[in-house]
């Protein structure tokens, strides 16, 4: 059988600003159909695998988006690439309608009709300038306008950063049930981990340049395990010989993640279940700082 050629294939990538490494002999693949979410702390590289995925930086090593050298042939790849970012920033002084016929005009995939379909869903009126409209609204009309895009890729950098939790909600559900046909791809980078790791289908964590995990979401359980114990249990657990990737105190006990330890092991010292993403990336994260993996972090420590 035939294997599927990747739509995101990155081989030993590298980038340097000055002494600092951005990004550090990092590979993986993305296939078509595959959302991905991609974390890191800030200054970790996200933007820089981002950009150079969208040709607008150089790298070293080899990196191919749709088959195509991003930064080589960023005109054929920009006609199948969408992209939102929290800084990306429409002119305050156009008006609605006008961006849409800008984008008519300048994008050769773009469906006028789909977008219009999808402001009518919102309360966005199409004589109303983009300065007189809240964030919320800007970003719902910005996913309408890439919506509208016949895009394989889309590329989302903290698209509801500063958005209250109702929009972030309207603006994930719009792009699951509007836009992803599990033949586009979509990239996510974002600080609300808990918001959409019931939608990705694949994870990146990245670090100081480097890639800690890589792995398909449905994979998490078979090699990450979080166990709950009381104090004397956690003891009889580091007696065992067991040694927790991170542990996390907790009201009468502790929260313990295991990295390459079967849940049935440790079934018989507490509670185990399959971590949170969030908790996972804190956990995978600390194991790297001297002094942190016992505690030293909690929940939001992911950017």
């Amino acid at each position: 059988m035939m294997m599927e050629k990747p739509i995101i294939k990155a081989e030993s990538l590298n980038k340097s600003y000055g002494a600092f490494k951005a990004l550090d002999n990092v590979s993986f693949t993305v296939g078509a159909g595959k959302i991905v979410g991609l974390i890191g702390p800030n200054g970790a590289g996200k933007t820089t695998l981002l950009k150079s995925i969208l040709g607008l930086t150089a790298v070293e090593g080899s990196l191919e988006v749709l088959g195509l050298n991003p930064k080589a042939q960023r005109t054929a790849l920009i006609e199948q690439v969408s992209f939102i970012a929290d800084t990306a920033i429409l002119p305050r002084w156009l008006k609605v309608s006008q961006a849409v016929e800008y984008v008519d005009g300048v994008h050769p995939r773009f469906n006028r009709e789909k977008a219009q379909q999808f402001l009518n869903k919102t309360t966005i009126k199409p004589n109303s300038k983009i300065g007189q409209l809240s964030k919320g609204m800007i970003t719902q009309l910005h996913l309408a306008l890439v919506m509208a895009i016949d895009s394989q890729i889309l590329v989302l950098d903290e698209p509801t950063l500063g958005l209250d939790i109702i929009y972030r909600k309207q603006f994930y559900s719009s792009l699951l049930a509007d836009y992803f046909d599990g033949q586009k791809t979509i990239v996510i980078t974002t600080h609300q981990v808990e918001e959409v790791e019931n939608i990705l289908t694949d994870l990146i964590f990245i670090d100081r340049g480097q890639l800690v995990l890589n792995t398909p979401i449905d994979t998490v359980g078979e090699q990450f395990c979080e166990l709950a114990v009381t104090t004397a249990a956690k003891e009889a657990v580091r007696a065992a010989g067991f040694k927790p990737l991170y542990e996390q105190m907790r009201l009468g006990g502790a929260s313990l993640i295991f990295e390459g330890v079967s849940a049935a092991q440790l079934a018989v010292y507490g509670e185990v279940s399959v971590p949170s993403i969030a908790d996972l990336f804190v956990a995978k994260m600390s194991s790297g700082l001297d002094g942190v993996g016992a505690g030293g972090l909690g929940r939001g420590a992911v950017s």
